[in-house]
């Protein structure tokens, strides 16, 4: 059986043909990086990243990009706060991310352009824009697209203009002929600093965060490129905004596969930073070890809601040591996987239906019972195989069913928990900074608070 994959534009499971055949081009939408990344950001890049592993898998040669964001009125807003540039906050938080991201063995993506080092590119998308009447420059300054103006505005989200502009919430814009319209380049505001303005032929300003995308996906993969995926809250408006800037300009469709993930839930409720109700990834690995976080990730289908508790993560740690378990007692033998084995057919074909790997991880788990009945080296070397395609079951199994859960902070994440804790008091937000401190305490952090700064030390 051939890969298969939902496609979010048709609605249905679809056979997967690549553009040019073995290869396969895949953009992401990545970060905005402006504060640590959240357990909902690692569900995002952890569903590609299992995608581009089974790409690769199935014999695919596989370009994948993901972005990062780094303008953005909140990156502005907190490095102002922060007293630094822009750049130096954005160079920081990639820094953090990449530890993070890095401590799940999540791969690094073939490359991770910056938003801003893309911005003529933006320029001439919009240039192109304006020329065909798709854009216009508002007395402010703002150059924003005109959506009724694009004929196939919403097939993405499946809905019709009028329907869109009958539910929307936005605020309505003076600046805008239609409140549905997006910002395409935004004019520079006296209040804002040097660092976020770029010349151009609609004055001083910067791109809005939709063309970013635009400009850096087809200058890296063409104007048509295989895949392009990210959040299920990045469909509309983002992704349907994405498509009508590229597809305005150049006449072709902009991705031939659209791939959302599911979001990641606490209550019933999105995870999310505007919510105020998220996990950042430190905070999940200040108490459970990378890999059962990877895999309490992996064993949810991408597309399905994932609830977040420390119930279903504990429940993932045991159920991982059962696999670890019967690697540990029987040593497995290095091998290449066979496909037409029973139990590699049964993973695969869960794979190639929309990388199903529920699915296949149930597979692990049958193949796991039959190495503690056969002792078998061989299946203990294809159980360890299979999962290393899902980036499970690498460790060395005895270090792993010795270790505990709960794992201790290094240097750079305290240094983080202290600048939280400062950027807390600085707001005034006194029973945060309260909670910060406590929190480190209790694994064994002492701060101490003086004129010239905050410095801690083992209790």
């Amino acid at each position: 059986m051939s890969l298969r994959i939902y496609n979010t534009m048709s609605r249905a499971l679809e056979d997967f043909s690549p553009i040019e055949p073995g290869h396969v081009r895949m953009y992401v939408c990545g970060m905005t990086i402006y504060d640590l990344c959240h357990i909902g950001h690692a569900r995002m890049m952890m569903a590609f990243d299992v995608v581009q592993r089974w790409l690769k898998a199935s014999g695919y040669k596989v370009t994948y990009i993901r972005n990062i964001t780094d303008i953005d009125d909140k990156i502005i807003k907190r490095a102002l706060e922060r007293g630094i540039t822009i750049r130096a906050l954005t160079d920081e938080m990639v820094a953090a991310m990449n530890q993070d991201i890095g401590a799940l063995h999540i791969e690094t993506p073939t490359h991770e352009p910056r938003a801003t080092e893309f911005v003529p590119q933006m320029l001439s998308i919009i240039k192109t824009l304006k020329q065909k009447g798709l854009a216009y420059q508002a007395p402010s300054g703002d150059v924003n697209f005109s959506v009724r103006q694009f004929p196939g505005y919403g097939k993405l989200s499946g809905k019709s203009v009028d329907e869109l502009r009958a539910g929307e919430r936005v605020t309505v814009v003076e600046d805008k002929e239609d409140p549905l319209d997006f910002v395409l380049w935004k004019s520079a505001k006296p209040t804002e600093p040097e660092d976020a303005k770029w010349a151009s032929d609609y004055g001083a300003g910067r791109p809005g965060w939709h063309i970013e995308c635009s400009a850096m996906s087809c200058a890296m993969l063409g104007e048509t490129f295989d895949i392009h995926g990210g959040g299920a809250d990045l469909q509309f408006p983002h992704h349907e905004n994405e498509i009508a800037q590229s597809e305005g300009a150049n006449g072709k469709p902009l991705a031939n596969y659209w791939i959302h993930n599911g979001f990641v839930r606490v209550d019933n409720e999105k995870m999310s930073k505007s919510l105020g109700n998220f996990f950042t990834i430190r905070e999940v690995l200040a108490k459970y070890d990378p890999e059962t976080v990877r895999f309490f990730i992996v064993r949810v289908h991408y597309r399905t809601g994932l609830n977040y508790s420390d119930v279903h993560l504990d429940d993932a740690r045991a159920s991982l040591k059962r696999l670890y378990t019967a690697l540990d007692a029987v040593k497995p033998v290095e091998i290449a996987i066979d496909w037409s084995d029973s139990y590699a057919a049964r993973f695969k074909a869960a794979m190639d239906e929309d990388f199903g790997t529920p699915e296949a991880v149930a597979v692990l788990f049958d193949l796991a019972a039959q190495v503690n009945i056969t002792k078998s080296a061989q299946l203990a070397g294809l159980l360890k195989a299979l999962g290393g395609i899902l980036g499970l079951l690498q460790n060395e199994p005895t270090k792993f069913l010795q270790s505990g859960v709960v794992q201790t902070l290094d240097t750079v994440q305290i240094a983080f928990r202290i600048t939280e804790r400062n950027d807390a008091k600085k707001e005034k937000n006194f029973a945060l900074a309260d909670a910060i401190r406590n929190d480190l305490l209790a694994q064994g952090i002492v701060l101490k608070d003086s004129p010239t700064g905050t410095t801690w030390e083992a209790a």
